[in-house]
């Protein structure tokens, strides 16, 4: 496994990148409401990405297998997993969706996503808003995890504990990923696992935790499309993610800005 450590000019150009990701997330919020497309929230999110400078990750992007992926963003409503293909049907009040963004700034990339509760969460079922919060404290309890020594199995056995601990499943064919100056590198970061296994996490290493929870079974299956997934028992979904850097003392998030939700109470810091 060959894992790409970030010098401190790397570093310095991440968090600016992912920065802006984040802030992409929080010019959206606001117009995330009941009869807006998922089309038009791509297509402001791109005005935006041109005005402060940066370009879409996934807007063309083609994996081995796939075919290029037509949105700036991807958004993934209630039983879609992940991957979700912008398109002209409105939101409601009660739906759920992710907002998955990827920008690139001079060459890195920054990559993160958020849950929406379209509506205001009076709007949504106990259930839909108790799978977002579960879903928003696993992610945190697996970033938690990160500190030079400890192993990519300690994060995804605390996201998965959790989950399944509050009636969950945990996704397990989609993982964070490293990542850079490409959108992808090593390491994989399972969302399941067991402690003190897999790689040890080392300063500099730089990954995405970006847990997708079930509020029925782990099952999955892809829409015709080649990149839409959706829960099999037609279950809601629900996605977190953040970017981190291994620090010499722990972890720094570095897709925080002005509008990021605040993390739960047991998080003590979001750099150390």
């Amino acid at each position: 496994m060959s894992i790409t450590i970030k010098d401190e000019a790397g570093v310095a150009a991440m968090r600016t990148a992912c920065r802006l990701a984040s802030e992409v997330l929080d010019y959206l919020t606001p117009l995330i409401q009941p009869g807006i497309t998922t089309l038009e929230i791509d297509r402001l999110s791109a005005a935006f990405m041109k005005q402060q400078g940066t370009v879409s990750a996934t807007i063309g992007y083609q994996p081995s297998g796939y075919p290029p992926y037509p949105g700036h963003l991807c958004t993934s409503v209630n039983q879609v997993v992940c991957h979700g293909i912008p398109n002209d049907k409105p939101l409601k009040k009660g739906d759920i969706v992710n907002v998955d963004v990827t920008v690139i700034k001079d060459g890195w990339f920054g990559d993160n996503s958020r849950m929406y509760l379209v509506g205001g969460e009076a709007a949504c079922s106990v259930q839909a808003r108790r799978l977002c919060q579960v879903t928003f404290e696993a992610m945190w309890r697996g970033i938690v995890m990160v500190k030079p020594g400890a192993r990519l199995g300690d994060i995804g056995h605390a996201i998965q504990t959790f989950a399944e601990g509050n009636g969950y499943s945990v996704v397990r064919e989609f993982c964070g990923h490293g990542i850079g100056q490409k959108f992808h590198e090593e390491p994989q970061v399972l969302h399941y696992g067991r402690p003190g296994t897999m790689e040890e996490l080392k300063p500099g290493m730089m990954f995405t935790i970006e847990p997708m929870i079930n509020a029925g079974k782990r099952d999955i299956k892809e829409m015709g499309d080649g990149w839409t997934i959706v829960t099999r028992d037609r279950s809601l979904s629900a996605q977190w993610e953040h970017t981190v850097l291994v620090t010499p003392t722990g972890y720094e998030v570095l897709t925080l800005s002005a509008g990021s939700p605040t993390p739960p109470a047991f998080v003590t810091t979001t750099a150390c």
